[in-house]
């Protein structure tokens, strides 16, 4: 054997175990990832608005969803949103709801379907628990500060036009949506920002760069572009995809870390 084709074969070992390190290790533990995000539509009063985003939860065991919880509960938020996926039998479906009800926000708790959720299903645990169910509408958190859900994009028929028909031009609107895709399908230049989840970060990524999950037509149209954090809408809003807590069967994480996005609103 050359020396060309030993090194090569050293190269591949070496990163191989790179990315079994790193699923074993940070990929394994929750990131409470501190984003910022300045608008001169937020009414100064909310300054500092602090929002928890957890998204695709899927079938995350109850101690570890309670730890979350208690984490939360320590950070002083104003309001909690769910982005999709949660478990998928009634029973964990209803342990999850419970489980997050007992968060501590100033302005309660929200949330959207995703793709593997059953909507009868859901919408009676969320009710049964004091979760609040955003389904093609929204609500008035506080004076000028909208917050607004779509239903599934795969599943129902999610409307964005629907859901912030009643927001004034005026008003903070702030969209979640479980698949960033609808961001690129229907008009939102009259929101200020998006919260999605749904591609997981791409699960598996070589070297936090390249997810081959997200090649259109799998999970996402669009390829790398809704892969983790920052991106854009068609219409150039800003769009943040968080890479969840949970994995879907199971399914090893790979430089995708799980994470809890912690959002903090500033009137710039």
């Amino acid at each position: 054997m050359s020396k060309a084709i030993k090194l090569f074969f050293i190269v591949c070992l070496i990163v191989i175990l790179i990315h079994i390190i790193h699923a074993t290790t940070l990929d394994n533990t929750i990131e409470y990832k501190e984003v910022s995000f300045y608008s001169s539509d937020l009414p100064k009063e909310m300054n500092g608005y602090r929002i928890a985003f957890i998204t695709d939860i899927h079938s995350m065991s109850i101690d570890h969803l309670t730890e979350i919880i208690d984490n939360l509960n320590n950070k002083s938020i104003n309001l909690l949103v769910l982005g999709g996926d949660y478990p998928t039998s009634k029973e964990n479906l209803q342990k999850t709801m419970n489980t997050i009800s007992y968060i501590n926000s100033t302005d309660g708790i929200f949330g959207v379907e995703g793709n593997h959720d059953n909507y009868p299903d859901l919408l009676a645990a969320m009710d049964k628990y004091g979760i609040n169910l955003l389904s093609n509408n929204g609500f008035y958190i506080r004076n000028n500060f909208y917050l607004a859900g779509v239903e599934d994009l795969w599943n129902r028929n999610a409307n964005i036009a629907f859901a912030t028909q009643i927001a004034l031009p005026e008003d903070f609107v702030l969209l979640i949506a479980h698949n960033p895709d609808i961001t690129m399908q229907q008009k939102t230049s009259e929101i200020d920002l998006v919260l999605c989840g749904h591609t997981h970060g791409g699960q598996v990524r070589f070297f936090g760069v390249f997810a081959p999950a997200l090649i259109p037509n799998i999970v996402t149209d669009y390829n790398q572009k809704f892969m983790t954090g920052w991106s854009e809408s068609r219409d150039g809003i800003p769009v943040y995809v968080s890479n969840g807590v949970g994995t879907f069967l199971n399914m090893s994480r790979v430089f995708a870390r799980p994470q809890v996005i912690m959002l903090t609103l500033f009137n710039e």
